[in-house]
């Protein structure tokens, strides 16, 4: 067989750290490698033109790509590969970036070391692997769009536009999100729902948009094209047929009177109610947790609209792809004690404050003092309530700053009078006309104070004593105001992550599959994301990736078809034994017997290979991540042992292998022990290749994978628990200490826990000692 193998510089980001010469001279003297060579950048048009005529030249069976991560540049070799006639599932990527370099910077020549490791891994792994041919699926011509707010509506308009059909699925009874309860929009100072009102008409009444209220995801399940949603639509009890959204006649004689969600608690409403003023659809609900059964407002209802023998209905629904619109929610400042947020009712929140300012709000627009309901004269905005703060949330939610100065601005308008101060830590109007917009409301007259209020503590008639340090004059200050205003943060609405298989970061938002190249895209095929679902976004920068995910999602049913990678499980029958354990583990029904012998529906075949790992007479094995390949690079890791100890992980492609990567991002270092196999599921991972490894001197495995609950496989992470707990107590019976193999579970925005999962396990490894005091490796 014939190899070749490019290792890239990656300009100074690998070579900086790597010594490339060194590698290179290395590599050469490696079994079946014809041809070595470093690039610059071998992903550039011209490093892969070189790659090009290499395999051309030379002929080759197989390369191997030392570079960036295969999760980033994977598509782009093969694709070279295939122009130069090579069969695209014969490249190997080795990651001597973002799982080399990146994290250990500070250590060159373990680094170096790390590096060639992982080539002789991935060189071996070559020599194993065998031409595949992708699978074609058709798509469904459909997309469900899950979240109703403004991003969820405008990809689902854009969607709707190019006649495709969408489902746009919404947990309230009406659509429009948070956007929908604003005020005005900053930095024009717009009336919000007067922006977006039309919009949300639009959708309800788009040909081409089915829009389904007061319903949530149930069940979900499928592949990209072909993706199956069970979805719970709630009863709202009232007839829609009927109901003409007059919600006084109904509404008056209800004498059940709770806090009003839609105005974040501080106005009221009825059990029977409409959302908002501007709801859409315009049909009222009944909120059967609050309701008592007294039936008045069925008598009170003209149109006889009242239906209380509703049920939850189950609709099931068949797309091509998904976009998760489903928002954010609002930081509890009930959480950041020292401001007195639920004690003292003239503590507010900056939503709260939205909800007084708007002409459709509890007070029809008038700010008053929760207290007593006069009109406030000193007015306090406390900043980053719930954001840059490391005992909340270390990221700056981005639109507390420009929410803040625009109602700052509109209370000066409205009560000229009033005095308005912002307590700040920096102000961050970072858009266009957004820092001419904080000019204006300085020559307004507001007051900008640099420094964080420290405390507050309430006065006998309601009013607030603030007590913070102006940092600018280095002065502690106690000052009276009437209202204060915490301008709070967002928080990740992740809800169903663990139903649609999608990783959330550490900062608690949904992880796309690259911050920077696809900011719309998740590691689950043909699952998008729009809005603040992946991170805090303002109005604007939610409307713009929203049309990014619709088009992603364009691209995807437009093209008709969807193609696999050729990684599904498949039984050779001349090794099965008929037992049916493949049929008994698989969750996706891909399996079944045929006879006395098992067979693999390739179209049902999700890829987690747990079937694989379970066969007892070894009859099962997938595409590219099959058994030979894989055994080959762990052999081939045992050849040389260049680090003390020498630990082997098996990383899930969706979840542990991305948090390794973004350790690399973000410079996140750890001990340079660790040598990675990806795999595409932690349930892929065979008992047989720990013992074997343990056996060929590798002081230490770790299999590493999602969060228990949210693998992407549904339970492919609890498969390889239970097959490590089985693994630990065979080892401890033979005399192995079985601290020797270890789990670490993880989101792919987790990098700085699997960080210190690893050089935890290091210390522990470091303990024990090396495994040749255990392990006879001729026996």
């Amino acid at each position: 067989m014939k190899i070749g193998v490019f290792v890239c510089h990656c300009g100074l980001n690998i070579a900086r750290v790597v010594d490339v010469n060194e590698v290179v001279e290395y590599v050469k003297n490696l079994p079946d490698v014809v041809y070595v060579n470093d690039i610059k950048y071998s992903c550039s048009d011209s490093g892969q033109e070189e790659i090009i005529q290499a395999i051309r030249e030379f002929n080759l069976d197989a390369i191997v790509v030392a570079a960036c991560s295969p999760k980033l540049h994977e598509v782009t070799f093969r694709r070279a590969a295939m122009r130069a006639g090579l069969n695209p599932y014969m490249v190997v990527m080795a990651n001597i970036r973002e799982q080399c370099s990146w994290v250990h910077q500070e250590r060159p020549k373990a680094a170096t070391a790390k590096a060639k490791d992982l080539i002789r891994m991935a060189v071996a792994s070559a020599r194993a692997l065998e031409p595949l041919s992708r699978r074609h699926t058709e798509v469904k011509q459909a997309v469900a769009v899950i979240g109703g707010g403004v991003a969820g509506i405008e990809a689902a308009l854009n969607i709707a536009d190019a006649g495709i059909q969408v489902y746009l699925i919404e947990k309230a009874p009406t659509i429009g999100g948070h956007m929908a309860t604003l005020n005005e929009v900053f930095p024009t100072n717009d009336c919000s729902i007067c922006i977006l009102a039309p919009k949300m008409s639009e959708a309800l009444n788009h040909e081409n948009i089915e829009v389904i209220t007061n319903a949530e995801l149930k069940d979900f399940e499928g592949h990209v094209g072909n993706f199956r949603l069970k979805v719970i639509r709630h009863p709202r009890y009232v007839d829609e047929g009927k109901c003409k959204g007059c919600i006084d006649d109904c509404s008056s004689v209800c004498p059940v009177e709770v806090p009003n969600e839609f105005d974040y608690t501080i106005g009221t409403r009825k059990a029977i109610y409409l959302p908002i003023p501007q709801s859409t659809p315009l049909y009222a609900a009944i909120d059967w947790q609050h309701c008592i059964g007294c039936r008045l407002c069925e008598k009170a209802c003209e149109p006889e609209a009242i239906d209380f023998s509703q049920n939850p209905e189950e609709i099931e629904i068949e797309v091509g792809a998904v976009i998760v619109a489903t928002g954010f929610r609002p930081f509890d400042a009930r959480r950041k004690e020292e401001y007195g947020y639920g004690i003292y009712r003239n503590v507010i929140t900056s939503l709260e404050l939205e909800r007084l300012l708007s002409a459709s709000g509890p007070t029809l627009g008038e700010l008053l003092r929760p207290s007593d309901s006069s009109i406030p004269k000193k007015i306090a905005f406390i900043q980053c309530v719930g954001s840059r703060d490391e005992k909340t949330n270390r990221y700056c939610s981005r639109v507390c700053c420009m929410s803040s100065l625009k109602n700052a601005f509109a209370i000066k308008e409205r009560y000229p009078d009033s005095e308005v101060t912002v307590f700040y830590i920096d102000i961050r109007a970072y858009g266009r006309m957004y820092e001419e917009f904080y000019a204006r409301t300085q020559e307004k007259g507001i007051r900008f104070i640099r420094g964080r209020v420290g405390e507050i503590y309430e006065t006998n008639d309601g009013s607030l004593i603030l007590s913070y340090e102006n940092t600018l004059l280095g002065e502690v200050v106690e000052e009276e105001f009437d209202l204060v205003v915490l301008s709070i943060g967002m928080e990740g609405n992740t809800e169903v992550a663990r139903k649609l298989g999608i990783s959330v970061g550490e900062d608690g938002f949904y992880e796309v599959a690259h911050p920077k190249l696809r900011p719309a895209e998740t590691d689950v095929k043909g699952i998008f994301l729009a809005g603040t679902a992946s991170g805090p976004k303002d109005i604007q920068d939610s409307v713009a990736s929203a049309g990014l995910a619709a088009a992603k999602a364009m691209e995807l049913i437009v093209s008709g078809q969807a193609e696999f990678d050729p990684y599904n499980a498949y039984v050779n029958p001349d090794k099965c034994i008929g037992c049916g354990l493949c049929v008994s583990v698989c969750n996706f029904s891909a399996a079944f017997m045929e006879g006395k012998k098992a067979r693999i529906d390739p179209n049902s075949c999700v890829m987690c290979g747990v079937c694989v790992a379970s066969c007892p007479a070894d009859a099962i094995d997938m595409g590219f991540f099959n058994e030979k390949s894989i055994i080959s690079a762990i052999d081939a890791l045992a050849e040389e042992k260049s680090a003390e100890p020498l630990i082997l992980m098996f990383a899930c492609h969706f979840c542990s292998y991305g948090a390794l990567d973004l350790a690399g991002t973000t410079k996140v270092q750890y001990e340079p022990n660790v040598r990675v196999i990806r795999t595409l599921c932690s349930g892929r991972v065979d008992p047989e290749w720990i013992l074997r490894a343990l056996k060929n001197g590798i002081d230490g495995i770790m299999i590493s994978g999602c969060r228990p609950g949210e693998c992407h496989f549904k339970v492919g992470n609890y498969h390889a628990q239970d097959r490590v707990n089985a693994i630990r107590e065979a080892l401890r019976e033979v005399g192995i200490n079985p601290e020797r193999v270890t789990t670490s579970w993880h989101s792919a925005g987790e990098a700085g826990g699997i960080a210190e999962d690893i050089s935890r396990f290091v210390e522990t490894l470091k303990e024990i000692g090396p495994i040749e005091s255990e392990v006879n490796r001729d026996g």
